[in-house]
């Protein structure tokens, strides 16, 4: 068996223990479309307080109930004290007070761990972690302002002040920093919706308002000299389970950002494989492997369980040419004209 069959059967493996036992028991319908697929469609909220990898000081893959709830209660005494005006505010602000770039409201982290506790989104390989990287393979983290780091393929912060090319890909309004793909929660919007239709689904993410259209008629993919910022997908049903296939990613993207200020590697070469399985009426499984031999030693499969929405999307007017990165490089020429002249002044 190749190596590659070894992770395939190791995650299908995972999929079936951490998939509710009342789909698995047939005891739940899935629901139809006209055209008799699953119907996945609707809004679904991607948010969890587990993290993506497991944390280094934690040795176990499964919270207790006594952990889990304690992890939960932190986090919504954690958005009181944050939402909460300091003493000054309360002397010398209106009411809301200043709240600087965020607070908690804005943030939207959520309020609760994966169903099954796991301590990591990462299922494989069995420490939760990301793989280590090859020899080579590029990482990029806020205040590396070497010219080699360009394409800048960080998320949400640059390398530097000196222009647009300079800045995250989502500060240049073409990627946000938690749709992907793969989808991955983090900050806020965490919201997809899956419209369906014969022949074809779509993904529209609330962040940044990226759209995947994705045919399921068999068509190839693109050729290869054609790249594009989420890919090229293309998918198909195996049982009730969507299978989503991309390839053809530029390489102005990272193969992974474990987090917004961080990324791995050009995604030039990536092969990702998603899974979308509705499991009940409110629960959708969303599964993906990132493949990339290129950047990481092995391939890794993540998982989590995506909750129905009771809300809409909500616009997110991040375009591309956007007038606010125009005022951040603005300020920054402003402050570097200030520094200047403050050191000319003084000699």
């Amino acid at each position: 068996m190749t190596y590659r069959k070894t992770v395939v059967a190791s995650a299908l493996l995972i999929v079936a223990l951490i998939v509710p036992a009342a789909f698995a028991a047939g005891a739940w319908t899935v629901p139809r479309t006209a055209d008799g697929q699953p119907d996945i469609s609707g809004v679904w909220d991607f948010r969890t307080l587990t993290p993506l990898q497991r944390p280094g000081d934690v040795e176990s893959a499964v919270l207790s109930e006594d952990a889990a709830a304690d992890a939960e209660k932190a986090s919504i005494e954690r958005a009181a004290r944050e939402d909460a005006p300091s003493d000054l505010e309360r002397e010398t602000l209106p009411v809301g007070g200043n709240v600087g770039g965020y607070n908690s409201f804005w943030m939207d982290r959520g309020a609760r761990v994966v169903e099954d506790r796991r301590t990591s989104l990462i299922v494989d390989p069995p420490d939760g972690r990301i793989p280590p990287r090859v020899e080579g393979a590029q990482e990029q983290i806020p205040g590396d302002d070497k010219p080699s780091d360009r394409p800048v393929r960080i998320r949400a912060a640059g390398i530097g002040r000196n222009g647009p090319e300079d800045r995250g890909v989502s500060e240049r309004c073409l990627l946000g920093f938690n749709t992907g793909p793969p989808i991955t929660p983090g900050g806020y919007n965490q919201n997809v919706q899956i419209f369906q239709v014969p022949g074809t689904v779509a993904l529209l993410t609330e962040m940044v308002h990226d759209s995947r259209i994705i045919p399921l008629d068999g068509r190839p993919h693109v050729a290869d000299d054609i790249r594009q910022w989420k890919g090229d997908s293309r998918g198909y049903w195996d049982g009730d389970t969507l299978v989503v296939e991309t390839t053809n990613f530029t390489h102005k993207i990272a193969s992974f950002s474990p987090h917004p200020f961080a990324s791995y590697g050009s995604a030039e070469k990536m092969h990702l494989t998603e899974r979308f399985t509705r499991v009940d009426d409110d629960t959708l499984h969303y599964e993906f492997t990132v493949n990339d031999p290129r950047t990481f030693t092995q391939p890794f499969t993540a998982i989590l369980q995506m909750q129905k929405a009771d809300h809409a999307l909500y616009e997110y007017a991040c375009h591309e040419g956007n007038y606010g990165l125009h005022n951040v490089l603005a300020g920054a020429r402003q402050e570097e004209q200030e520094a200047a002249a403050s050191q000319q002044a003084q000699h």
